[in-house]
């Protein structure tokens, strides 16, 4: 993009990690379990055809027409599909680092004489202001070999999230550098490393600093610090990558997931390649006895057997023996930065080090796209580069906190979690196919459209709750006065006060009685999103529900 918008600058990348490999090279990606995987939706493909690149990651990518789903209570046969059939596009899933590979290769094809691609360095700013506000000064150091996330290696980056993040704690530093490093100068500075956020570390210190210099009287005309909110992770789970193949007479292009009674295990699996072979992500609760290395290979196919037969069929002993040694791996914290998203007039961040969200929705790698077409936008309706990263800022900081707090209410543990998410989707679910012109769809959805903001998600999920509850209240309001008005009736038919009364409590005792047999299901404390969708849905708009077996 910016070699595109600034054709006469030279544009320089650093990454901490090694140089991708090829998109096309079976061989690197045959090991279906060490890479990362991502789906891109509407947000991401609208992002990557306009930069003209879509064609080649859909070459290499494997579209999910939809998902097959075991719920707690079915049998091993008993899994139920659905197919997508309205949405604008099919989610395309590829590892993380294959779309690096293609982004890499197109970068090298066609802007080689503009981009200079550099893999294997460090950098940290050290002054935000530079040469009269001018430039960003910053330190480049390489990185030793092997001292980097994941030893250099492009592998799952949540792997060290253990070491990263903890309790809401993160280190900064993420490899080891050598003595020798040189110092830049750059009219704009855009970071975006992920998790490690070492710019945004500094610009949080730096503000910091800052503050802690100014007087009250300063303070209260001062600009607001730019700090980085730290979430506790209240619903902490681990989880091992499990390499599976699927039968032939699977469907190649579904999400398959399960999950157990007690809600000990998650599963899910996507498709790695378009020939059968899936990646399965198996979660369970930190703490658990398979949440560890070197577990009891014996015991963990037991486990699997019982929990999760139509599986671990597909996995042979070497590869249980396999997945029960490796360590786990960690989900990121809820993290984002505000309330801006720039230091100085010529830094700013975007993607993961500016928004963190747990990966259940797809919306890291497709909002980090959209952000870098909002900073085009933002170029294009400016006239210089401190304008530009103002504008980012301001459009992006809000839509940061909006996306994270979206993200973490669905995700929050036990009865908590019932109120945030699961009686939500209940309501959208009942709300919306009554009067679909007036209430949107769940929050699910509207996360995945493309146009539409994650502070225009928020607004709306208030309208819709304060006119559901509105119509809930005046719906209670009206029987409560039908009740009412049926127990004077009775009493002055029978003039019989006493039996008025009972045959009113009993009334009421039949219909709670019914309410409560018909919410059993969802307030469980192990109920999961696809366990309600699944029971609220059958033919609507947007999927088609049918049981099937394998």
């Amino acid at each position: 993009m910016l070699a595109r918008k600034f054709p006469n600058e030279k544009v320089t990348v650093f990454d901490r990690l090694d140089a991708p490999p090829s998109p096309t090279d079976d061989a690197i990606w045959s090991d279906v379990a060490k890479f990362y995987l991502i789906g891109l939706g509407s947000r991401g493909q609208s992002a990557l055809k306009h930069y003209g690149v879509w064609d080649e990651v859909e070459a290499v990518a494997t579209a999910v027409v939809g998902r097959k789903d075991w719920s707690p209570e079915s049998g091993a046969e008993d899994g139920v599909e659905r197919i997508f059939t309205d949405r604008p596009v099919m989610t395309q899933v590829l590892p993380r680092d294959k779309l690096v590979g293609v982004l890499h290769k197109h970068v090298f094809d066609k802007y080689s004489d503009r981009i200079e691609l550099n893999y294997g360095y460090e950098i940290m700013p050290l002054d935000f202001a530079a040469n009269g506000n001018t430039a960003v000064k910053l330190r480049v150091s390489k990185c030793k070999n092997g001292s980097g996330i994941g030893g250099g290696e492009r592998t799952n980056p949540a792997s060290v999230a253990s070491s990263q993040e903890k309790d809401g704690d993160e280190t900064s530093e993420l490899c080891d550098v050598d003595t020798d490093s040189f110092v830049i100068a750059s009219n704009l500075v855009i970071a975006a490393d992920g998790t490690a956020r070492t710019v945004a570390n500094e610009m949080e210190k730096n503000d910091k600093d800052r503050w802690e210099n100014l007087n009250v009287f300063q303070k209260l005309l001062a600009e607001k610090p730019f700090k980085i909110r730290r979430y506790i992770d209240d619903n902490r789970r681990v989880y091992k990558t499990v390499p599976m193949k699927i039968p032939a007479e699977w469907r190649p292009d579904l999400n398959y997931s399960a999950r157990t009674k007690n809600g000990r295990i998650n599963y899910d699996a996507l498709p790695a390649d378009r020939n059968g072979n899936y990646c399965g992500v198996l979660l369970v609760k930190e703490g658990d006895e398979f949440a560890a290395s070197d577990t009891d290979p014996v015991k963990f196919r037991a486990l699997l057997d019982e929990s999760l037969p139509q599986f671990s069929k597909l996995l042979d002993d070497e590869t249980v023996a396999a997945i029960a040694k490796k360590p786990v791996s960690f989900l990121p914290s809820f993290r984002y930065a505000g309330p801006r998203l720039h230091q100085g007039e010529r830094t700013l961040i975007l993607g993961d080090c500016a928004h963190t969200v747990k990966p259940y929705f797809g919306l890291g790698a497709n909002s980090a796209l959209e952000d870098v077409k909002i900073l085009e936008d933002s170029i294009d309706e400016t006239t210089s580069i401190p304008d530009a990263v103002l504008l980012f800022s301001k459009k992006r900081a809000k839509e940061s906190k909006s996306l994270v707090k979206l993200s973490r209410e669905l995700d929050r543990p036990g009865k908590l979690g019932f109120f945030t998410f699961i009686l939500p989707l209940i309501l959208d679910s009942i709300f919306h196919k009554i009067l679909p012109k007036v209430f949107a769809p769940n929050t699910i959805s509207m996360l995945q459209k493309d146009g539409i903001t994650f502070s225009g998600v928020r607004r709306r999920k208030r309208l819709d709750r304060a006119a559901q509850l509105v119509l809930i209240g005046s719906g209670l309001s009206a029987v409560f006065a039908w009740i009412k008005a049926f127990v004077n009736t009775v009493a002055n038919i029978t003039g019989k006060n006493s039996s008025s009364v009972s045959f009113a409590m009993a009334g009421v005792f039949v219909l709670v009685s019914a309410a409560r047999k018909n919410m059993s299901f969802f307030t469980r404390n192990n109920v999961s999103p696809a366990d309600v969708l699944t029971k609220t849905t059958s033919s609507s708009s947007d999927q088609e529900d049918r049981s099937s077996s394998s």
